[in-house]
């Protein structure tokens, strides 16, 4: 039984396959060749991340797929009904990288207050010629703690991204319909852990009452914060989206950052993934990263060994049946 897991897997996650008796194929396919390379290669589970797009063609072109996983959260890459029409199981991995998207928001808003991401781009040209007047011009940051932070999206990793802001002192609102309460519990290194319980907003309360909004929804038809949705935010707040690009009007959040209604922004998705606008990589109130919210080996190896016992699991069952 072979698999294709064309953006990578851990190697954790081919250990387990491959003790199973599964070949795992690691080779990266051009999205244009993959229905070819699993029909050619006779592939029976296709498993991709975020790059790999899995479309009705590709399912109509590869009628001996038996599994189509999505190592992460969003299947949005994915035509998941579909593919469920056609017989086939799909799996994901939504509990592997909460954490480390957590931690990635959190980075970008400790980088955002204190300018880190230009401080980084300007000690190297200006650091030996300029030192007192970087100093200067990065002297006024602000502390998270004691802040607002607004998360819209009580999921898995809103709730994650909670907790750490809750252990670094501030206070978290959030808006989600689908979610009226939630009941947060806190763990500590000793054993120890306090449980506090959030109760949802409507959405222009976080918008008007947040220091700092970090989004945390599915793909979007449209904008979650446009023009609109800015003009109610308070004066220097700072936004950071580490969900899914097409989330903000990046033209209406460029406008807010040249106007200091937005102090600054922290971004691992885009609207023109992977190509994103020159504007937004060129501003200087911008912290970027490419798409790494679930990129650390913590995560990865959660994601292959979750991926893997899914994929045991059901050609176990379908022995038996």
């Amino acid at each position: 039984m072979k698999i294709l897991a064309n953006d990578g897997i851990s190697k954790s996650g081919i250990t387990t396959l491959e003790k199973a008796g599964f070949e795992v194929i690691t080779t990266k396919v051009a999205q244009e060749q993959v229905a070819n390379f699993v029909n050619k290669n006779n592939i029976s589970v296709l498993l991709v991340r975020s790059a790999t797009k899995v479309r009705k063609d590709i399912i109509d072109a590869c009628p001996n797929l038996k599994i189509i996983g999505r190592g992460g959260v969003g299947m949005d890459n994915i035509d998941v009904d579909y593919a469920k029409s056609q017989g086939i199981h799909v799996i994901n991995t939504p509990a592997s990288s909460s954490e480390s998207v957590a931690e990635l928001v959190i980075a970008h808003l400790f980088t955002g207050v204190r300018f880190l991401h230009d401080s980084n781009r300007n000690m190297p040209l200006e650091g030996d010629t300029n030192f007192d007047g970087l100093k200067k011009a990065y002297a006024n940051g602000i502390e998270l703690r004691g802040k607002t932070l607004g998360i819209i999206g009580m999921g898995r990793i809103g709730k994650a991204t909670a907790k750490i802001a809750i252990g670094l002192g501030m206070k978290v609102i959030y808006s989600d319909t689908h979610i009226p309460k939630k009941d947060l519990k806190i763990s500590f290194f000793n054993g120890q852990s306090i449980t506090l319980s959030l109760a949802s907003e409507p959405l222009e309360n976080v918008f008007a009452d947040s220091d700092f909004i970090s989004l945390h929804v599915p793909a979007q038809d449209g904008y979650v914060i446009g023009e609109k949705e800015i003009k109610m935010m308070k004066d220097g707040v700072g936004i950071v989206n580490c969900a899914r690009g097409g989330a903000i009007d990046e033209v209406a959040l460029v406008k807010a950052l040249d106007e200091n209604k937005v102090l600054f922004a922290g971004l691992d998705v885009y609207e023109n993934e992977p190509n994103p606008e020159i504007t937004i990589l060129m501003n200087p109130k911008i912290s970027l990263t490419p798409h790494i919210g679930a990129a650390t080996e913590e995560a990865q190896d959660r994601i292959g060994n979750e991926l893997a016992q899914q994929i045991i699991s059901f050609f176990n069952k379908s022995l038996v049946h």
